[in-house]
């Protein structure tokens, strides 16, 4: 989990180095093509099953999980600061309790409501929108990448409730149809041409293997020894690195309304995740 948090959180700044070479969508389609054929190659090395249980539902996943959250995300990282986007776009758990309750008819409860409340005044605080500006657009880009990782993990819960899926094989083949998605765009969007040189590529294999591959082989290895509701815990150190790292390599600055807002969403991600954790344990294990 310690490896996983530091790959996740460090490469904010990978994506932002790598956008000096090219626009977000091509950076988007390569990352993910390159990703996708690097996880149909592990999948052929476990023997794990090709064929996607339902090709349909794995392209909507890939649409939301990779196709929407990598293209609005690295349209914020061009357009805003590091750590801001990465605060923002780890507000997916909040979004997924608001749309798992319009789509799968899952109830807030209890000290939900002041996570939710906490996450709304956090959001505005960051936001600032009587500040507008480039700013404010990144930051909205920024929320609309949670969002879609948000409306993702919904369309996979709703999946698993009709039925269990290898999850190797549908994040595979996810990958590589929202990096399809991420090549229409990136051919219709005019953009600036790719800088292609040793460095660019080396950043293109460090976000395919490193972040995409070998990170959701991490997470897969982190789901199978804990609990969902620890890993989501767990995973709350990304933002707060990646804050942490665009100081440290960029300089960023924020003032104290941001630095409230941050607080406020840190601390509403904290509580929504602990109350998974609870909910989760309160379950009983069936005896075998």
């Amino acid at each position: 989990m310690c490896a996983l948090s530091l790959i996740w959180s460090y490469n904010w700044i990978v994506v932002k180095e790598a956008l000096h070479f090219s626009g977000p969508f091509d950076y988007s389609a390569l990352r993910c093509i390159f990703g996708s054929l690097v996880m149909f190659g592990v999948l052929k090395v476990m023997k794990k099953p090709l064929t996607p249980p339902s090709l349909g539902r794995a392209f909507v996943l890939g649409l939301f999980q990779t196709a929407g959250f990598l293209c609005f995300s690295s349209w914020a990282l061009v357009e805003g600061a590091v750590g801001k986007s990465a605060v923002l776009i780890y507000t997916f758990p909040f979004w997924t309790l608001l749309f798992a309750r319009i789509a799968l008819g899952e109830r807030i409860r209890g000290l939900q409501w002041l996570g939710v409340t906490l996450a709304a005044a956090g959001l505005v605080l960051v936001l600032e929108p009587w500040q507008p500006g480039g700013s404010l657009f990144s930051r909205v880009l920024a929320v609309l990448s949670g969002m879609s990782w948000a409306i993702s993990t919904v369309i996979a819960k709703d999946w698993r409730r009709r039925g269990d899926f290898d999850l190797l094989t549908v994040t595979a083949w996810q990958l590589l149809l929202g990096g399809l998605v991420c090549c229409a765009i990136a051919l219709a969007v005019p953009a600036k041409p790719v800088v292609w040189n040793g460095y660019f590529v080396l950043l293109i294999a460090a976000s395919g293997i490193v972040a995409t591959a070998f990170g959701w082989l991490l997470w897969l290895m982190i789901l199978k020894h804990l609990s969902a509701g620890v890993a989501g815990l767990g995973m709350m150190a990304v933002p707060a690195l990646g804050i942490l790292f665009s100081r440290l390599h960029y300089g960023e600055t924020f003032d104290p309304v941001e630095v409230a807002g941050m607080l406020l969403l840190g601390a509403s991600l904290v509580l929504l995740s602990w109350l998974n954790l609870r909910n989760t344990q309160a379950v009983p294990v069936a005896q075998e």
